[in-house]
């Protein structure tokens, strides 16, 4: 595996990979690798003739600074996950060799409100700061196919609009794998690094009831449904005020 940290050095080799008719997979990342970034990796390796995997915690994305400062790193760990996955290139810029002039949230993507409901609702101009980065990211590796995750089902959702609605120079495809969970049931995810036992036990939980409306959402009464797993969830540690398992529509 070859690691690079200057934009320069790397389009220099993929452009000399490209000459000899190579295919491109990319994996974007913010590193704290775990299984589900590694079968992004290896998909890449089964549909492309090169993997491309890049490990940048973009600060434009993140809607508080502690947010970003707490979030977890594990950078030796990745390249040890990464070489063992068969990852071809690896791309680990400094903030500075992205944004060299400073990083502004960018405003200038379109939506068409895509960005308002479920997450985006609560973390307003996440969305604009992830394109921002994926954008930068596709105009530097210019890969064929991008892979994520559908763990990020709505980020899914808004790049695909960004690609189809030509709002990025970009004209690669973009391939989305199931998510890859826990034993447990918790969806794997880097942040997981920063819960402790209870919270792990409230995620879980928190599964766990909406996996059992989707179980038996055609057999059972939607509202007597809600109120269960209201209450399950509740019993497990949540409070009252932040449960909303709408029955309603």
């Amino acid at each position: 595996m070859l690691l690079f940290k200057r934009v320069s050095d790397l389009q220099k080799h993929l452009q000399s990979l490209r000459m000899k008719g190579l295919t491109i997979g990319f994996v974007p990342t913010m590193g704290a690798l775990h299984l589900g970034h590694t079968s992004l990796v290896t998909q890449a390796n089964a549909e492309c003739q090169v993997s491309v995997v890049s490990i940048f915690v973009n600060p434009t994305q993140f809607n508080q600074a502690k947010d970003l400062e707490k979030y977890p790193r594990t950078p030796e760990l990745d390249i040890e996950l990464l070489a063992d996955a068969h990852c071809n290139i690896l791309f680990m810029p400094a903030v500075e060799e992205i944004y060299p002039t400073g990083h502004v949230v960018s405003d200038k993507f379109n939506f068409s409100k895509l960005d308002k409901v479920l997450e985006g609702e609560f973390r307003p101009g996440h969305f604009q700061g992830v394109c921002q980065i994926v954008d930068l990211l596709l105009q530097i590796v210019k890969p064929d196919f991008l892979f994520m995750g559908e763990k990020d089902f709505q980020q899914c959702k808004i790049i695909q609009l960004m690609i189809d609605s030509k709002q990025t120079n970009s004209r690669c495809s973009l391939i989305t794998l199931p998510t890859i969970r826990e034993t447990y049931g918790l969806a794997k995810s880097s942040r997981n690094l920063r819960l402790n036992n209870s919270s792990l036990n409230k995620a879980t939980a928190l599964f766990k009831a909406l996996k059992k409306i989707t179980l038996t959402i055609n057999h059972e009464n939607l509202l007597e449904l809600s109120e269960n797993a209201k209450r399950e969830v509740i019993d497990a540690g949540f409070g009252k005020k932040s449960i909303d398992i709408g029955a309603s529509g």
